[in-house]
């Protein structure tokens, strides 16, 4: 169970490292942080009509110095450090001006970088002034608490959103504008505001319904507003109060989900229940000498009543047998086939396991 010592699903007004510190120790799942990106802007842009460009030049993101900034970046990592579980990951997202030195100071804290994501934007801001290429893209750093911890990534679900291709480290993601995009008066009411569909990709592939998620710079409140269609639970801390009521207004407006939370725990074959290949002997879902067919090949094995595979003279187990016939390592539940007494249609022996997984929970309700 989770124990922490701040109400869920809130925002908490003030310094993020002051209100991290008052937190409970390892309580948090994850952390998404979108920092000030220390832009140092020295003067206004202006557009070829002498229009003026709505830049990010908001006083959060003024620091005297590198060092300062620095100095910011170093506290905040460590706060974060202090309150993520030992398996919990950090997400972090900048620009070229200081994605950097984020990483280079959360290596020295002790996280271990896990990927580094491009969100590459369809539409960016042109480059009014030519003296530059145009800024396209923004960096995330994922990084998990401690090397080596067994952390959360949904890989199938990421294949799956990917038209079950798997996910690659850029994301091709236009950058907030339209309806999504809060504004105050005609005006943007935050100028680094992020897009849903990112954070939609965050915590859908790192994080599990009901975990804790926190935001130290909670902003116009994307990462509430995602968390809560996606049912997990999340901590904002933000300083200024017009952007709490902001966030506050957001994340109000979304209903509360109707659908059961089945629909947000992706079944993951890797944390389903262990089957040894014997057991189907043993519960009559196979029977001894059965024939079983190698997938894409003309190999043909026996079923042997301890569990083994016989196979062109090799006995071993499914996995062992496969093995030899690819040269290569092999999964046997989706590489060895059997064939439908019946129809003769052959299906991988998962769809067995399954079956028989499935027969024992109806037993157990």
């Amino acid at each position: 169970m989770n124990q922490i010592n701040k109400p869920l699903d809130t925002i908490i007004e003030g310094d993020c490292v002051a209100v991290m510190n008052s937190i409970a120790e390892k309580s948090v799942d994850l952390v998404f942080a979108d920092p000030p990106y220390n832009l140092q802007l020295q003067q206004d842009l202006w557009r070829p009509n002498m229009s003026k460009v709505d830049a990010v030049n908001d006083e959060w993101d003024k620091f005297t110095d590198v060092g300062e900034y620095d100095r910011f970046t170093r506290a905040w990592l460590q706060a974060c450090k202090r309150i993520l579980k030992d398996n919990g990951t950090l997400w972090v997202i900048g620009t070229y001006h200081n994605i950097h030195r984020i990483g280079a100071i959360l290596m020295d804290l002790g996280y271990w970088i896990l990927n580094d994501i491009v969100w590459v934007k369809t539409n960016p801001m042109p480059n009014f002034r030519g003296i530059r290429f145009t800024n396209a893209h923004e960096t995330l750093i994922w990084a998990q608490k401690r090397k080596g911890a067994k952390y959360t990534f949904h890989h199938h679900d990421m294949k799956a959103l990917n038209d079950d291709l798997q996910m690659r480290s850029d994301w091709f993601i236009p950058v907030c504008t339209g309806p999504e995009r809060v504004k105050r008066n005609g005006e943007k009411a935050h100028s680094t505001q992020k897009p849903e569909a990112l954070l939609f990709r965050v915590l859908l592939s790192s994080s599990n319904p009901r975990d804790i998620v926190l935001d130290p710079f909670f902003g116009s409140g994307t990462t509430g507003a995602v968390a809560k269609k996606l049912h997990r639970h999340w901590i904002g801390i933000e300083r200024d109060p017009a952007y709490i009521q902001i966030a506050r207004e957001r994340i109000n407006a979304i209903p509360d989900s109707p659908y059961e939370e089945r629909l947000f725990v992706i079944p993951n074959k890797r944390n389903r229940d262990k089957v040894p290949f014997g057991v189907l002997i043993e519960n009559g879902y196979l029977s001894i000498g059965r024939h079983l067919f190698f997938q894409k090949t003309k190999d043909v094995a026996t079923v042997l009543a301890n569990g083994f595979i016989e196979c062109n003279g090799v006995i071993g187990s499914i996995h062992q047998v496969g093995r030899g016939i690819m040269k290569s390592p092999c999964n046997g539940w989706e590489h060895w086939y059997f064939e439908d007494e019946t129809t003769g249609e052959r299906h991988p022996l998962d769809v067995l396991r399954e079956k028989y997984l499935s027969d024992i929970q109806k037993v157990k309700d």
